[in-house]
């Protein structure tokens, strides 16, 4: 089924205005700190915010451009770029490691720094996601999509993992595929040499399942009496 334009125009329009005016805030807040203090503890987020910005735009463009939906090979390959991505959308909450006591600036401006960051990263991780969700709705039932969807949560923490412990970056399956692929090879085959890889997983996976449908079924509540 081709998603008409029309139907996802204005309140596609909506939400990319709150999400980019929630990007600038997180923005200012950052340099509002590196103004204070003279340091660029945290203008690394974002990059990461950026990096969980692109898997919205691969679903964006799908979205909004129908045509793109009849042809096969371009939907695989866009596909494709928002699975690589994706990971990054969550990746953003383990940056809570950097937060710490420093020396003339207050912990909890840190706290509020690093939330807004890895809640904006989240809404576009799930906004995509649910983009997806229309595009599968053609080729899957209900209940099939359902599980796929906890699936690439899950899958999404993996990558999360590989990200933060084993520094690995999306671009990486392209300019380093083997080291890569033998780092997860090599969890895969012998899982019991790395409890922690599987444990952050599934707990992380947990986590983002938790907090996905919570959203959903919010966002499906009824506004006002029947």
């Amino acid at each position: 089924m081709i998603m008409p334009f029309a139907t996802y125009l204005r309140p596609r329009w909506q939400l990319a205005a709150l999400l980019i005016a929630m990007s600038v805030a997180c923005f200012g807040m950052s340099v509002f700190r590196f103004w204070i203090t003279d340091t660029k503890t945290f203008l690394f987020l974002n990059w990461n915010l950026f990096l969980a910005f692109l898997p919205w735009v691969a679903s964006t463009v799908l979205v909004s451009l129908p045509v793109l939906q009849r042809h096969f090979v371009i939907l695989l390959v866009v596909l494709a770029f928002w699975l690589l991505f994706f990971p990054n959308s969550p990746y953003i909450l383990t940056d809570l490691f950097h937060l710490k006591a420093r020396h003339g600036f207050p912990v909890w401006f840190d706290l509020v720094i690093i939330l807004s960051f890895a809640w904006t990263g989240l809404l576009y991780g799930f906004a995509s996601l649910l983009d997806l969700e229309m595009l599968l709705a053609t080729y899957l039932r209900p209940w099939q999509i359902g599980v796929l969807v906890s699936v690439l949560l899950f899958v999404s923490s993996f990558g999360v993992y590989l990200g933060r412990f084993l520094r690995w970056n999306s671009w990486d399956i392209v300019s380093e595929p083997t080291e890569l692929l033998y780092d997860v090879g090599e969890r895969v085959l012998y899982p019991m040499q790395h409890q922690a890889t599987w444990g952050m997983t599934l707990t992380m996976g947990l986590l983002l399942n938790m907090m996905y449908w919570t959203i959903k079924l919010i966002r499906n509540v009824p506004t006002s009496a029947q």
